[in-house]
């Protein structure tokens, strides 16, 4: 397989890079669920900014026309994006076309490139299953619709290894690495950049950001819902793959890793890949899985599934900046509040009287946003006693911030690839994970509105026990 650490330097690979802005739009799944609740109203979102005015082509097989598309465009918008803005929507509706046509049918792909009509650098986006990919991906190289294209691609990037392996050859078989976007929403929040920036511009942060200062890192993502009626795509799926392997690894490499030389896209992803490989792959030992009580009720669910909808783990960083601190993630469904939520733990002063973990920086990164600094003050009154306080550098009441599809969607088109996974680090990922995957632990059942199966208590009882995130429990 090709090295694919950088950017393949031909031609091909520059005009499908970051200098050529894309002059169209085509999105695959134009009738799905992920078109109706996120990329629709990116879209309006980003007509409104003007970010957005060349032909966006729907793609689907749905017996739809375009005047039903139009509509639940509309729905989509008016439901999940905000309103609609009639300005910003009338422009939308003026540069939407659709194609209602079978992905394995060659004339889907003849009216694609009559419908391009000659444009010579589209965007071409699969909001489609994963296992329609190759599919479609093969389909634009044989049609020519993939000639100095970019492509998008939702995660997960494979079931496993292997299979990301497998999906990464057919993708560069049509597209040079420089295009192609892997799309990982939870790069686009707003949260998640600030958590980069807050550890990269802050000069006070770096002295201390190592094994001699930290004591532990905890990267909680708790959702109070279920599965929503995704059974069947989850039940494939599970916790691990569906959130731990991308999201909440990429939120390890922000903490983890080194400073960048620049915020130039490799020099960023660079440093990523190397924490990765510096992650030993997981131990069993180290792994507590959970299934929340009614999981097999839900539709699309075995009637004997062991997926699991909670886990906990812990990990290494064998690096000489971490050696000896340990990360502990957890992630699961229908636990007591929604939050996600990472929590660094300082050592302890040598003061004996102090209580543990009274210094610490808690970084909220959804659904509100937070960078806090937990510290001890003077207790007023006659005495020499402390008290805790929580010192907040960025609060949710901060506005104007692009919502993630949009800011992943406008990056992408212009060719910015410095949110998007690079796949190094998509095939780092999954090395670490690849001994926790199936049915390797038994499946611990939990009740919903707890924090999961009690036996993830002991994973945590080395750093004193979990902090478990302040919240509302919420079913949405």
């Amino acid at each position: 397989m090709a090295d694919t650490t950088t950017a393949n330097l031909d031609v091909k690979s520059t005009i499908a890079g970051a200098k050529v802005a894309s002059d169209a739009l085509v999105f695959f799944g134009a009738t799905g669920d992920l078109a109706h609740k996120k990329i629709f109203p990116a879209l309006q979102a980003m007509v409104k900014r003007g970010n957005l005015n060349v032909p966006v082509i729907g793609v689907a097989k749905a017996g739809w026309n375009i005047e039903q598309l139009r509509e639940r465009a509309r729905d989509g918008i008016a439901t999940f994006g905000g309103g609609v803005d009639e300005a910003a929507f009338a422009k939308l509706v003026q540069l939407l076309k659709y194609i209602d046509g079978d992905y394995q049918d060659p004339k889907t792909f003849e009216q694609l490139r009559t419908a391009l009509d000659g444009a010579k650098h589209p965007t071409h986006y699969l909001a489609i299953p994963p296992s329609l990919f190759a599919t479609v991906v093969e389909a634009l190289g044989k049609s020519g619709c993939g000639e100095n294209a970019r492509v998008i691609i939702e995660k997960p990037f494979g079931h496993d290894l292997e299979s990301a392996q497998r999906l990464n050859a057919i993708l560069q078989s049509v597209f040079p690495e420089s295009g192609i976007f892997r799309i990982d929403h939870y790069l686009g929040k707003e949260a998640v950049e600030n958590l980069l920036l807050f550890r990269f511009a802050n000069a006070f942060l770096e002295p201390i950001w190592n094994r001699n200062y930290i004591h532990s890192v905890e990267i909680t993502m708790a959702e109070s819902f279920g599965v929503q009626g995704r059974g069947k795509f989850y039940d494939e799926t599970g916790a691990i793959r569906d959130v731990i392997q991308n999201h909440l690894l990429q939120v390890v490499g922000f903490l983890a890793m080194e400073p960048p030389t620049s915020m130039y896209p490799e020099s960023l992803r660079d440093e990523q890949v190397k924490i990765f490989r510096m992650i030993p792959p997981i131990n069993p030992t180290d792994l507590i899985r959970g299934q929340f009580a009614g999981y097999h009720k839900e539709p699309g669910v075995a009637p004997n599934s062991e997926v699991e909808t909670y886990a906990a783990l812990s990990l290494e960083v064998d690096s000489w900046r971490w050696a000896g601190v340990p990360f502990l993630i957890r992630a699961g469904k229908c636990l007591s509040v929604t939050a996600t939520e990472v929590f660094v733990k300082l050592r302890q002063p040598p003061l004996t009287k102090l209580p543990p973990g009274s210094n610490y920086f808690r970084f909220r990164l959804g659904p509100d946003l937070s960078l806090s600094l937990g510290a001890r003050v003077k207790r007023p009154g006659p005495r020499l006693q402390t008290m805790e306080t929580e010192l907040s550098a960025v609060s949710s009441s901060e506005t104007g911030e692009m919502e993630a599809y949009e800011r992943l969607l406008t990056d992408a088109m212009k060719g910015d690839s410095l949110l998007f996974v690079r796949q190094d680090a998509v095939e780092a990922a999954w090395a670490i994970v690849e001994p926790i995957l199936g049915d390797i632990v038994p499946i611990q059942p939990y009740q919903p509105g707890t924090w999961g199966p009690v036996e993830a208590n002991h994973l945590a009882a080395a750093i004193g026990g979990w902090h478990n995130p302040e919240g509302k429990a919420t079913d949405s």
